[in-house]
This record gives C-alpha cells, structure tokens and sequence, in this order.
C-alpha cells in the first residue's frame, strides 16, 4: 500500500469497476441508455478506456441492481419492465420507505434536515432532466437514511433505481416540476417538525399519485 493510499481504501483497480457502474446507471436512470440497449463489453472498455475485466463486473452490479439483463444467447441489456411491474415496484416502495420514514425521522440531527434542504436546492437549481431525478433519487434516500437500517436502506435504493427513470417523466408531464418540489418542501417540513407519522404519510401519498400518474400516462398513451 502507497503513503498516500489511505488503509481499507479501494485502490484505483478496485474503484475503476464502481465507477463504471456509477456512470452507466446514471445513463441508465436519466434514459441516456434506453431501454433495450445493448451494452457490450468491447464498446465499453473503450469508452472507459480500461480492460473488460472491470467492465464485466460492473455490468454483473447493475444485474443484482435490476438494471441490466442477460437475456438467452446474448449479451448484457438495459431491462426493459412494463407499467404493471413498474406499479408492483413502486408499491413496495410506498411500504418500505413509509417503515423508514416513520422509523428515521426521530433519529434526524441538523445535519441530516440540512442534507435534505441541500438536495431540494441542487432540485431546483438542475438545468437538465439527469440532474433533477438524480437529486430526487438521493433526496429519497437521504430519507431513509437515519431509520439506521442497512439493509433496509439498500432495499430503497433498488426499488428507487428500478423506478426513478419511468417514474420522473410521467410525473413531469402530468402536473409539471412545481407539484413534486412542493410535495418534497412539504415532507422536509415534517421532518424540521419531528412528525415522524405525518412525514411518512405524505412519502407514501407522494409515491401514490406518481403510480397514480404513471398508469394515466400509459393508459392515454394507448387511447391516443
């Protein structure tokens, strides 16, 4: 281990495979990689100008994610869900993340209210699609967070990335920016309240009328 490499840091070899992944879930997420897209090794270690070694575990990451399939006799794939597995998604949602909120919000320091605050901002301040679901997507899971429940949390994050790309556009197109940042200030201010019960009712009636607005999106899709 070098001077400079701080003990139980990753070295830049271990870290290359989390990068990857970090960068292809945010295409990912943010539709920058469709759904259906093929993701091949080759086209990948060139992008990321590395070996395929840390391209394949990447790929193998997003698999335990959901992200990514391996579908009979091919290569890696962005998955591709239809509304009704993305509403069974997002009804798990409503379940863990009112558990968690209800359990975290007792637990919320300053740090924790100002953390929130900082991701509404980076919401607002977003000049790009990408940038507004990644900071809802954290905001969501910053949460969570001091419910102090690991697995939980990991749980959440599936279940958030598995959903934040279907989810941001059936919500923007239906009711526009303005309704899901006020739905957020309004939670945020349950949390500065110590209302843990009313903070996790507004979760979940959030998450609802994004099931609400997705499954309207597609059924107008449909008719139209």
């Amino acid at each position: 281990m070098s001077i400079t490499q701080k003990k139980g840091s990753p070295s830049p070899a271990q870290a290359l495979p989390h990068r990857i992944r970090d960068q292809l879930r945010f295409d990912i997420l943010t539709g920058a990689l469709p759904a259906g897209t093929p993701l091949k090794q080759d086209e990948l270690a060139a992008r990321f100008q590395a070996s395929r070694i840390p391209v394949r575990e990447a790929l193998r990451q997003l698999e335990t994610e959901g992200l990514v399939a391996y579908p009979l006799n091919r290569g890696a794939v962005v998955i591709r869900m239809d509304v009704d597995q993305i509403c069974e998604l997002l009804d798990i949602r409503i379940a863990l993340e009112g558990y968690a909120v209800r359990a975290a919000v007792p637990n919320m320091a300053r740090a924790d209210l100002e953390a929130l605050e900082a991701l509404l901002r980076a919401y607002d301040e977003a000049d790009s699609v990408p940038d507004r679901v990644d900071a809802i997507r954290r905001f969501h899971l910053a949460l969570c967070a001091p419910a102090n429940n690991t697995r939980l949390r990991r749980l959440i994050e599936e279940y958030g990335l598995n959903t934040a790309r279907y989810t941001y556009e059936s919500m923007s197109q239906a009711v526009g920016m303005d309704r899901p940042q006020g739905d957020h200030h309004r939670i945020l201010e349950a949390c500065r309240k110590q209302d843990g019960e009313l903070a996790a009712s507004l979760v979940q009636a959030h998450i609802l009328e994004t099931r609400k607005n997705l499954v309207a999106m597609h059924r107008m899709r449909q008719d139209g």
